[in-house]
């Protein structure tokens, strides 16, 4: 994320904007960019509202376009009532949302988000979810997350990476075909569970007050005689991925 916001020098290849390398655009690539970094900086004792002014200062906004956009964009992100409020007094959600109220101040072509649901409820990160797909109307989102479900309804794009390389890149329901046909749900009996989740790469595991375990396995052949096939979504593809490097 940082080389695609120029912070930091590719050691080889390039990165392109309309053709033109982003190494020699200088401010003019800086001035398309939104980014709101996994933990962005803030002055704790700054109100909401000041924050974003200052913000607006660093990045040239003239004082009259900066009230007003940044009164503008703390309704968006629902802090209007907070706005004279310290920053030092939020939630994570709530400094989450200022962030991207912050990345917004240029009305960017470009906005990176790198891991903004991270350690946020699931209240905020759905909040979070619907902000974005918001603001991504003619413009470029480039997000990156560990939480699959936060990009799984909203991004018509992905890229799965793994090491540093690029294992899938598509549309959602494009690169999840990949498994299809290797996803199972089936019951067993509760105390044999945890053999069955043993055996078989299992993404998922819900008990029922009948005594038995409901569980989710990618496999290439039926892992039980009871198991039904089920459609794969983005979630079963990363753990098909990445299956040696999860604690089971």
């Amino acid at each position: 994320m940082r080389l695609l916001c120029n912070i930091q020098t590719p050691t080889s290849g390039k990165i392109v904007w309309n053709g033109k390398n982003i190494a020699g655009l200088g401010e003019k690539y800086h001035d398309l960019l939104g980014y709101l970094p996994q933990h962005f900086g803030y002055y704790p004792d700054f109100t909401a509202l000041d924050f974003l002014l200052y913000i607006s200062a660093l990045k040239g906004l003239s004082d009259q376009s900066a009230r007003k956009k940044s009164k503008e964009l703390l309704e968006a992100v629902g802090l209007t009532v907070e706005s004279k409020h310290k920053i030092k007094t939020f939630s994570g959600g709530m400094k989450q949302r200022l962030g991207i109220a912050q990345a917004m101040l240029n009305d960017p072509h470009i906005l990176i988000l790198d891991e903004p649901t991270a350690g946020l409820d699931p209240k905020e990160r759905v909040r979070f979810r619907n902000l974005i797909s918001a603001f991504a109307k003619d413009r470029i989102v480039i997000l990156s997350t560990h939480i699959v479900s936060d990009v799984e309804f909203i991004a018509e794009e992905i890229i799965m990476m793994r090491s540093g390389n690029i294992v899938r890149f598509g549309k959602p329901q494009e690169i999840t075909s990949e498994i299809d046909g290797c996803v199972w749900e089936c019951t067993v009996p509760a105390d044999h569970a945890e053999e069955y989740a043993s055996a078989f790469h299992t993404s998922n595991l819900r008990n029922t007050d009948r005594g038995e375990t409901i569980l989710r396995m990618i496999a290439d052949r039926p892992p039980v005689e009871n198991a039904v096939q089920v459609q794969a979504n983005l979630e079963d593809l990363y753990l098909f991925y990445f299956k040696g490097e999860i604690e089971p």
